[in-house]
């Protein structure tokens, strides 16, 4: 999980991470499993018919703390260089 808090061009949040996969700017995207359902599936629609590769966490502090952020994050993403 490293990979995600070294990546220089990484995103942390909904709005920003489906805004990204839908201009076909992320490589990787991050979803914490404890995330709200509408959280998952508007990151997942977006993902659809997109070469994108999605990682589960379990939980959206276990996300927050890979993003080296204090607090918890539902969804984050990689973007491509």
């Amino acid at each position: 999980m490293h990979e995600l808090k070294a990546a220089n061009r990484r995103i942390v949040g909904l709005k920003q991470t489906v805004k990204a996969i839908k201009g076909d700017k992320t490589e990787k995207v991050y979803i914490a499993e404890n995330a709200d359902d509408f959280v998952k599936d508007s990151v997942l629609d977006a993902c659809k018919n997109k070469n994108v590769q999605i990682v589960y966490l379990n939980t959206m502090k276990e996300l927050g703390e890979a993003c080296g952020i204090d607090i918890g994050a539902s969804t984050a993403a990689v973007l491509k260089d």
